[in-house]
């Protein structure tokens, strides 16, 4: 690289978010990595980061980070990887119009909100870079994951618009989609579901004992699971090259279902998802 440039990365708390701020920073990236509780940004400062808070649940944290961030880079910015979500575990029939809202505020208005802030700056500098981490889980469904997948959905559908709406504008927009790595994504998902389910009055009472099992499994619960630095490789590619592409694949299972997608019908397609379901490497 042979001049500095910025990054704002979301999510850094720990898994994907913290290993791409990390690899960023040894690349010669002025990193700005955020995070929502206080004690996480000290973390993240006392690891050498730059670190800034930012709830994505709140618009006048948003403003508050991206005004920290900006001070940080003498008021540009040349990329933002949106990266902070979680998973809700639940049946659809089982989720409150709370819980699904709550789901959709930081997975999709949050980054929203956020993104929007930034493309005036990214258009009055000429450049910039708009990566957004999507999931295994915004190509294809899986039960129990209604909640999630709808918001992955949703962010695929709202990002391709985008990234037709700012061709020619010099600010490159694209997508990872990564499958299993390891993260505390399961750890995060088990808490929020304990929170919002009521799974002793659901129908769905014994899958849930199953699904719960799952979530408790220390280390990889699924096949092919990759390092969060997967992802790195991935994100580098689409911030540096000069033709960054739409979407980023990672993982096997990622690789796979995106070429059943494509090639089954609906109905055969369903038949493999719920196998997959079965087997707990959702």
């Amino acid at each position: 690289m042979t001049k500095e440039r910025s990054v704002l990365v979301t999510g850094c708390s720990s898994g994907i978010g913290h290993a791409c701020a990390h690899g960023l920073g040894t690349r010669g990236w002025r990193v700005i990595a955020s995070a929502r509780k206080p004690e996480d940004v000290e973390r993240l400062e006392a690891q050498g980061l730059r670190a800034v808070q930012l709830d994505l649940d709140e618009p006048a944290s948003i403003a508050a980070g991206l005004d920290a961030t900006l001070a940080h880079t003498g008021g540009r910015l040349d990329a933002l990887f949106n990266n902070g979500a979680y998973g809700q575990p639940g049946a659809v029939e089982d989720l409150t119009r709370e819980v699904l809202r709550a789901q959709f505020e930081t997975n999709l208005f949050g980054w929203h909100d956020l993104t929007r802030r930034l493309i005036p700056i990214m258009r009055e500098q000429g450049h910039g870079r708009i990566v957004q981490n999507s999931s295994l889980l915004g190509l294809v469904a899986l039960p129990y994951r209604g909640a999630y997948v709808a918001s992955k959905f949703a962010l695929e559908g709202l990002t391709d618009a985008l990234r037709l709406e700012l061709a020619g504008s010099g600010i490159a927009v694209a997508l990872i989609e990564p499958g299993p790595i390891l993260s505390r994504f399961r750890d995060n998902a088990y808490a929020v579901y304990r929170r919002s389910i009521d799974a002793e009055h659901s129908i769905h009472r014994v899958t849930y004992e199953g699904m719960v099992s799952r979530l408790s499994i220390e280390g990889p619960a699924q096949p092919f699971t990759l390092p969060p630095q997967a992802v790195l490789k991935k994100l580098v590619h689409a911030l540096e090259s000069p033709r960054p592409r739409p979407r980023y694949y990672v993982t096997l299972p990622t690789h796979l279902l995106a070429w059943l997608r494509r090639g089954l019908g609906t109905r055969a397609l369903d038949l493999v998802l719920k196998q997959i379901a079965r087997g707990g490497r959702g």
